[in-house]
């Protein structure tokens, strides 16, 4: 039904590598959105713990009539619940939230270096994967420094890091530590945020060359790098037309000008000083 490509993570597991992501959806909003997704193809979906909507994410699921072996589920560890024991029993309620016996990634979601408590919490998310409770393991916005120092204790590399990017956000860096360790680059915010690179006038010129939305632009660009991307939309011609990016190729000319627009800037929280709980 889809024409997604899978990535093989370091472990051997495929996924998708064009997803579903619902970010700042509301539970029951979330639901009809997923719904929608997975009608139109969509067959990773990326929640989070702390996004409230991981039950509405498994209603959806199970409604769904998609098999569970062909969906592919990702959450996230909130900072509030880092620990070893603490994490353990945040994954049982996520499960339990979720309708599910397991999921396909389980990710720490911030560093909170001020905690000093990701190397116990991804020793939890080791005896998870051990338990076949997630079938991956990785983490979400890791620092380069951080990934150094969970890799010093850790059995298993992670393999996933779900960073922000988009092309006026490249990470280079990052991008080439997690090459170097066989670790798979997972954009969020792929597209940014608000309209501002969608309006990019060489963002649209390349759309205009392909046929393509200026998103779709974006997507085709993360695709081509090698990316798993998540977007995230409640419209359903939006979450149909973010699936629909596989009918054209960016040129060499087209990635250079996408390249140029690296403002090396962020445009959520900055990892090394992120803590919230």
């Amino acid at each position: 039904m889809s024409q997604v490509p899978s990535i093989t993570l370091n472990n051997g597991v495929a996924m998708p590598q064009l997803g579903f992501g619902v970010w700042q959806v509301p539970d029951d909003e979330a639901a009809k959105a997923v719904a929608t997704a997975l009608d139109a193809g969509y067959r990773s979906v990326d929640t989070a713990a702390v996004y409230g909507n991981e039950a509405g994410t498994g209603r959806a699921v199970a409604a769904s009539g998609v098999p569970r072996g062909d969906l592919f589920i990702t959450t996230k560890l909130w900072n509030s619940d880092q620990g070893y024991d603490r994490a353990l029993r945040a994954f049982d309620a996520s499960l339990g939230r979720l309708g599910l016996d397991y999921v396909d990634l389980y990710l720490i979601h911030w560093p909170t270096p001020a905690r000093d408590l990701a190397t116990d919490t991804y020793r939890a998310l080791e005896k998870i994967l051990a338990d076949g409770r997630a079938k991956a393991i990785g983490v979400s916005n890791f620092l380069p420094e951080h990934l150094d120092r969970l890799l010093g204790t850790a059995s298993v590399v992670p393999a996933v890091n779900q960073i922000e990017l988009h092309p006026q956000f490249q990470q280079s860096p990052a991008r080439e530590f997690h090459r170097r360790h066989g670790i798979t680059t997972e954009a969020w915010s792929p597209l940014g945020q608000g309209r501002g690179l969608l309006e990019v006038p060489a963002v649209a010129a390349i759309g205009h060359k392909h046929g393509a939305t200026p998103a779709q632009v974006v997507l085709r660009w993360h695709l081509r790098l090698g990316h798993v991307v998540i977007p995230k939309s409640v419209t359903p011609s939006r979450i149909r037309e973010n699936l629909d990016v596989f009918g054209f190729e960016l040129d060499a000319d087209d990635l250079a000008a996408l390249g140029a627009l690296d403002e090396g800037r962020r445009l959520g929280p900055d990892p090394a000083s992120f803590n919230e709980a």
